[in-house]
């Protein structure tokens, strides 16, 4: 007799292991494959550290690793997260082979944030199973999680995967059409595109773009979405600021050149050997701005839990 739900993470980076605190902690019987040798001898670890995040004490089962797709039991396992790394044709062969060892009518869906499930899953015989399913950076601690259709895609297997995201304390997104960037993406880079070329032609510094949206409008966003917000203001002054500065926002279909050319210089953020992005770190400051963004994340899921819990 089965004591819990079954899922399998395939990739076990920064993602994956994310992916499968999340179940853990929820009390999933959890198994995560990798075939990097390197990421296998820490996977464990780096997951107990993601489930403390998450309030876990210690005494949930250690999730089953393993180094092949071919090593799991894929019976009774009730659904399947992709976690690689962002290669096309690296996720449709694995995709491939998903089909052939896990039986159907388990989902199988993908974390990819960028391509479409129905390119990942082209030519499949099951595509009507395969669904986008696209965490947020860090997994673990933000709540929202895109669940996209194909037009292939089964409602039922999304209304599934939705109530699986419901279970393990997520908030499941519906994404109804396989769009690139689906929905959070496409609204978060028409925000960037704006910010970036304020900064990039002068008008504010890196540090006030950042206040701008952390201490006002996007300090609102915690308790309302930008169209309820509206609603509550009134859309009518939406509406006739919009006549105003649509015609001097940006829409270059490319990357700036300021972007660009950090990203050229290898200039990307904490990561970066030069610590440099739009802001300049020490190693000290970047751990302490880690911990205060992730303990900030905490807060705010908290605020929006306590939310869920009285409706």
């Amino acid at each position: 007799m089965r004591t819990s739900s079954k899922v399998v993470v395939v990739g076990g980076g920064t993602m994956g292991s994310a992916v499968a605190a999340i179940f853990s902690v929820a009390g999933w019987d959890t198994h995560v494959v990798d075939t990097d040798e390197l990421v296998r001898a820490g996977l464990r670890e780096t997951i107990r550290e993601a489930s403390r995040s998450l309030g876990a004490n210690g005494s949930e089962p250690a999730p089953a690793v393993y180094g092949a797709l071919a090593d799991v039991d894929w019976t009774d396992v009730d659904i399947v997260i992709e976690c690689i790394f962002e290669v096309l044709e690296a996720k449709q062969t694995l995709f491939a082979e998903l089909e052939s060892l896990c039986p159907a009518p388990t989902p199988l869906t993908s974390n990819s944030s960028s391509f479409p499930i129905s390119q990942i899953g082209q030519g499949l015989a099951t595509l009507n199973r395969m669904l986008g399913l696209h965490f947020f950076m860090p997994a673990h601690l933000v709540p929202a999680v895109e669940v996209v259709s194909s037009e292939k895609s089964d409602e039922q297997t999304a209304l599934r995967v939705s109530e699986i995201m419901r279970e393990v304390k997520k908030k499941p997104i519906r994404v109804k059409r396989d769009v690139p960037g689906f929905l959070a993406n496409r609204i978060q880079h028409a925000l960037m595109r704006e910010a970036i070329a304020l900064v990039e032609e002068g008008f504010a510094s890196p540090e006030d773009v950042d206040a701008a949206v952390r201490y006002g409008f996007g300090f609102r966003y915690v308790a309302a979405g930008p169209l309820l917000q509206k609603d509550l203001a009134g859309i009518d002054i939406h509406c006739a600021a919009a006549k105003t500065m649509y015609p001097y926002l940006h829409t270059n279909q490319e990357p700036s050149a300021y972007m660009t050319q950090l990203v050229a210089n290898g200039d990307v953020g904490v990561k970066a050997a030069s610590r440099r992005g739009f802001y300049q770190w020490t190693a000290e400051q970047a751990a302490a701005e880690q911990k205060r963004y992730e303990t900030a994340l905490l807060k705010a899921a908290r605020i929006l839990s306590d939310e869920e819990d009285t409706n």
